[in-house]
């Protein structure tokens, strides 16, 4: 809603704002991996990421200064789907692949 509001009072397109933000940030993509116990996962992802800022509207959302990212269950599949995006390329794949290991270990 935040977004449809901010575009429809400049005169931004939708693409030039979804240009700015992926200058701004690296995202990773959706990466599924299948889990037994989704809901002991997630919250086994909420307490080890729980001095960061944390939504659960949908999933779990982790933010820090550097990186941030969203790590939601399936609703039809033995699945938890993550999502990383981080300031610098780096930061995204270094925090990828360690929540990657926590989510499959």
């Amino acid at each position: 809603m935040q977004v449809l509001e901010f575009l429809s009072e400049g005169n931004v397109k939708l693409s030039e704002a979804v240009r700015e933000v992926m200058q701004k940030y690296f995202i990773s993509g959706e990466i599924n991996s299948e889990v037994a116990d989704k809901e002991g996962k997630m919250a086994e992802i909420g307490q080890k990421y729980q001095d960061g800022k944390q939504s659960t509207l949908d999933g779990i959302a982790v933010e820090y200064d550097q990186y941030r990212f969203v790590v939601r269950p399936s609703n039809t599949e033995p699945l938890l789907r993550l999502t990383v995006e981080g300031k610098t390329r780096e930061i995204m794949e270094e925090k990828k692949e360690e929540i990657l290991k926590l989510i499959r270990s």
